[in-house]
């Protein structure tokens, strides 16, 4: 049992139920409330003397909290975390008949209400509790992030000739996964409960994917219903059979006698079935990234872009953008701009009637994470929400975001709508401007260039970063990291499939393709200093408002694009990166081994 929460006393909700019912708090139906940021939380966590429990009774509004057999209702402001939130109200426990997978348990869960799969959480798992901010703290176990060596898809004749095969998708055959899939079925045959999360992938209704998600871990259910797209209550009875299904068998590890096996865990996608089987990993992203990949494979083959971009719209004209960035380009908080509108923070399709978000929910690195730097995602990391393998202080369930003694991986997954500038539902119309996002260590490339969608099409293939001396072990000097389409472990399809379907929305809509560099300015890392946030913002800012497009240029000697040379609140010196550098013979010398590092690397794509 977790440790349980006691009412302070002045609040006088420790009393027996008939006392709660004098107080009229069952017939109360107002939405529960939350402790504002930098208060202290309502309920006071105590040392349990007596199993706590938590379950959802027959008023949709509200919450009961018991010691043993007896049971409290508290009212709505006396809880320690904030039961509001874009879930149906009316969610009630349903049944599905999973006998067709050759499920065999009968009791399993369809789309339980959030507070069930709380309460089941804590019964399964002890180190399971709920954060000081209403959201369910737990644990994947010995794996915290992706296993990528160990994805597999299976090789068939219809799809076959699709797949861009290597070293990002390897083949396995269809015995191997119907080895794998009967040793998952098998598992959670032994289970005593499995839960089914029926949801959709996609916000636009015309394309959307109907996703099943099978597992027996309640916070595996807890985060596919938070980071798919919830279903209407009709929605949901109107559902019929799913487009894909996830049977996740995480706490069983693969067989490594079996053919195509390198390790114990094993993710495997049967594009002809229309299925994933996961085993040996509990890692939560795992399922998220695989709807990712069958959206990468399903989407372009009905002419649809999908993007690993984050994606927002301007509050007054509704006009779009989308911003691509590897890690450490700075896309997360530059996407975070309150005077703007969050359609999404990962994953986009652009279709012919615009962009919309695959997701319901937001998946944010939660390491250093503080209401300072980031208040938009630290606001929204409450009720609802996953909090993965964190630290918290026993006694007060707040989080130490800045402790990684389990992993950097630190992560919560938080329902789009607990932001507050969110786009509901999350679509928007052509954008009118794409942003590739670069953190150049190297400090060569400009700060803000404009590309055509030949240039476009180069720079998407390429997905280019670096790795600053320092931040890994063996690192000593800036190192180029290239990932294709700003994306390369989710692709299906040859990096071109995609560069193409870009290339030809560009042309089709106009829109403008700019390359920003958040890196280093007057020399590479080490010698010169990181590009300050204000200019970035400032040339983002002139992005979105349309004031770049008439601005001056100067064509790149080296790359060959036209560099913007006047910004409004960015000094011009800083705009042409050679004069910000000391020694020109040193600038020259670095920016000719930048680009034959992006020929190195193209060439494997031509």
């Amino acid at each position: 049992m977790v440790s349980g929460w006691r009412a302070c006393p002045e609040r006088g909700c420790c009393q027996p139920v008939s006392a709660c019912q004098d107080r009229g708090w069952h017939r109360d139906r107002r939405r529960f409330r939350s402790p504002q940021h930098g208060q202290d939380p309502i309920l006071t966590p105590m040392a349990p003397e007596k199993p706590f429990k938590i379950q959802q009774i027959s008023d949709p509004g509200r919450i009961t909290c018991g010691v043993d057999a007896g049971f409290h209702s508290f009212p709505p402001d006396c809880l320690p975390f904030r039961p509001s939130s874009p879930y149906p109200e009316s969610q009630n426990v349903r049944s599905v008949d999973l006998t067709s997978y050759g499920l065999l348990v009968e009791d399993v869960h369809r789309n339980p209400p959030v507070p069930q799969l709380y309460a089941d959480s804590i019964r399964a798992d002890t180190r399971s509790v709920i954060a000081e901010s209403g959201a369910l703290i737990a644990y994947s176990g010995a794996k915290t992030g992706r296993s990528p060596l160990d994805k597999r898809v299976v090789r068939h004749a219809d799809s076959q000739d699709d797949i861009w095969w290597g070293s990002i998708n390897m083949p396995i055959t269809q015995d191997t996964f119907l080895i794998n899939r009967e040793r998952a079925i098998d598992f959670l045959n032994t289970r005593s409960r499995l839960y089914c999360v029926d949801a959709f992938a996609g916000w636009d209704p015309a394309t959307r994917v109907k996703v099943r998600v099978v597992c027996a871990r309640p916070y595996h259910a807890l985060f596919m219903y938070t980071m798919l797209i919830r279903p209407t209550a009709q929605e949901l009875a109107d559902y019929g059979d799913p487009d894909l299904v996830i049977i996740n068998a995480g706490q069983f590890p693969a067989n490594l006698h079996t053919t195509g096996m390198t390790s114990k865990t094993s993710v495997d996608l049967n594009l002809e079935a229309k299925e994933i089987v996961i085993l040996g990993t509990e890692y939560a992203g795992e399922m998220k990234k695989g709807v990712f990949t069958y959206m990468n494979y399903a989407a372009p083959k009905a002419g649809i872009l999908s993007m690993h971009c984050s994606a927002t719209a301007d509050r007054v004209s509704g006009q779009t953008s989308v911003m691509f960035g590897l890690s450490g380009t700075g896309k997360t908080t530059l996407s975070a701009d309150p005077r703007r509108l969050l359609i999404g923070d990962d994953e986009h399709c652009w279709s012919d009637t615009g962009i919309y978000n695959i997701e319901g929910g937001c998946y944010a690195k939660a390491i250093f994470l503080s209401h300072d730097t980031e208040p938009e995602i630290f606001d929204a990391l409450g009720y609802g929400s996953v909090l993965e393998n964190v630290i918290y202080d026993k006694q007060t369930h707040g989080v130490d975001f800045t402790d990684d003694s389990i992993t950097e991986n630190t992560r919560g997954a938080y329902p789009i709508e607990n932001v507050s500038n969110a786009k509901v539902p999350c679509i928007g119309d052509h954008p009118a401007d794409v942003i590739f996002l670069t953190c150049d260590a190297f400090g060569v490339l400009p700060p803000v260039s404009r590309l055509t969608p030949e240039e476009a099409m180069y720079h998407f293939i390429s997905g280019y970063t670096a790795k600053v001396a320092g931040t890994e072990v063996g690192v000593t000097e800036p190192e180029a990291t290239f990932s294709p389409c700003f994306g390369g472990p989710f692709l299906a399809w040859h990096p071109k499939k995609y560069a193409q379907l870009l290339a030809d929305r560009l042309r089709e809509h106009g829109s403008n393709v700019w390359l920003v560099n958040t890196g280093w300015s007057g020399g590479a890392h080490g010698v010169g200093s990181r590009m300050k946030l204000s200019f970035t913002r400032a040339i983002i800012n002139a992005i979105h408002e349309g004031r770049l497009i008439e601005a001056p240029t100067k064509i790149d000697p080296i790359f060959g694009f036209e560099v913007v040379t006047e910004v409004d609140d960015v000094p011009s010196q800083v705009l042409w990166p050679e004069s910000t550098w000391a020694d020109k013979g040193a600038y020259a010398r670095a920016a000719a081994k930048l680009k034959g590092l992006f020929e190195d690397n193209y060439a494997q794509y031509r």
